[in-house]
């Protein structure tokens, strides 16, 4: 799923992230782009979720990595924020996530450098008009 949406509340954003969610397979990497309080952590929740997770979903901001089961699904949720290049992300397990089929939820993914894969999802989120008005960007 790719393409240009206007989101205009937590539902809508939820609402896209369970469809976003519907085409994600084991070992995907999804990378949020977006400032502070545009959206990422909700969309993140929605897409966790679609996938079957029970409990709180909240930014990983001071723990850097927070592991969620899904009903039949690893999601890993990473902001890279604090960390400083690809070996500091090597160093907190990236490749035994991958290796474990995990779908990758990365926050500040140019922290991670060359260690996102081509096939990985970018996710653009900016403010529109107003607060809770919102354009997401999807590619891949």
């Amino acid at each position: 799923m790719t393409g240009s949406f206007e989101v205009n509340s937590v539902e809508e954003t939820w609402a896209l992230a369970r469809k976003f969610a519907e085409g994600l397979k084991p070992g995907d990497v999804i990378c949020l782009e977006g400032d502070l309080g545009a959206g990422k952590t909700t969309f993140t929740q929605g897409l966790a979720a679609a996938l079957g997770v029970s409990g709180r979903v909240t930014s990983p901001t001071f723990c850097i990595v927070q592991e969620h089961l899904g009903a039949d699904r690893l999601l890993v949720h990473m902001d890279l924020y604090r960390l400083h290049g690809e070996d500091d992300v090597e160093a907190i397990g990236w490749e035994d996530y991958l290796a474990r089929g995990a779908i990758m939820v990365v926050e500040w993914p140019e922290r991670a450098g060359s260690l996102i894969p081509k096939s990985a999802y970018h996710i653009i989120f900016r403010y529109r008009d107003g607060e809770e008005s919102r354009s997401i960007l999807i590619d891949n």
